[in-house]
């Protein structure tokens, strides 16, 4: 008996760890079939950690036809996003809008027809870069995770692969965050690489070819908050031919 109170003592005191609820999209045939919405609502959610996912019956709806925010077109058919008076559905239209959005929506290539094509046609937004992970532990788990192949920062400026960029390099560029945002899916990261409820089971018959790297969307975010603050690498003025 006092081993049951105690234990209802510690549950009364305890912090809930409670899930956000998810928000669900829903889109025509083509769409849903195409396989975009599994490229970008990962994405959106490692960005945000606003959980959207495929639903005929969610809040929000990609239409043709209608009222909306027009976010892409694929061929002829232009598609409109319709959401709800709520905070999280206004902040995934504006990532739809946004260049990085944008970016992510036209880097899926279809299996079947014609690529989807941003629209740009309306003021888009320009995503902040505001990475809210720890930035310190960020360090660390680039130095251990990413730090065999990479030159993460000067605890490691010796070690890495030549041929790969480091981290500073990859700073400079004017795409670096879509590029560590979606670093899992460019080569030739798929082949070891495991983010937890995002990215799908090795196949068994082609094992990873190296130790595999397992990076939850937590870790990720501390990384991606490490990166921002970290400076880019100064390469130089372009050379003047005269």
């Amino acid at each position: 008996m006092r081993h049951a109170l105690l234990c209802l003592s510690l549950l009364a005191f305890a912090t809930p760890c409670i899930a956000q609820e998810e928000i669900g999209l829903a889109s025509p045939e083509a769409v849903t079939r195409s396989g975009l919405l599994q490229h970008i609502l990962p994405r959106f959610s490692l960005k945000t950690g606003i959980r959207v996912v495929a639903d005929p019956a969610g809040p929000m709806r990609l239409v043709v036809e209608g009222d909306g925010a027009r976010v892409f077109r694929q061929g002829d058919t232009v598609y409109l996003l319709q959401i709800g008076a709520e905070p999280r559905q206004e902040r995934f239209r504006d990532w739809m809008q946004s260049e990085i959005g944008q970016r992510t929506i036209e880097s899926f290539t279809p299996a079947d027809g014609p690529a989807f094509v941003a629209l740009r046609d309306e003021a888009a937004t320009e995503e902040t870069v505001d990475f809210e992970g720890d930035a310190a532990l960020g360090a660390k788990l680039a130095q251990g995770k990413c730090g065999r192949c990479h030159v993460t920062g000067t605890e490691n400026r010796m070690k890495g692969i030549g041929s790969t960029p480091s981290f500073a390099v990859l700073r400079s560029l004017p795409d670096w965050d879509a590029r560590f945002q979606q670093f899992y899916v460019l080569r030739p990261h798929p082949a070891f690489t495991q983010i937890p409820g995002v990215t799908a089971p090795f196949d068994a018959e082609r094992p990873p070819p190296i130790h595999p790297v397992t990076v939850t969307i937590e870790e990720l975010e501390a990384i991606l908050a490490f990166v921002a603050a970290t400076g880019a690498a100064d390469l130089g003025a372009p050379l003047i031919v005269k």
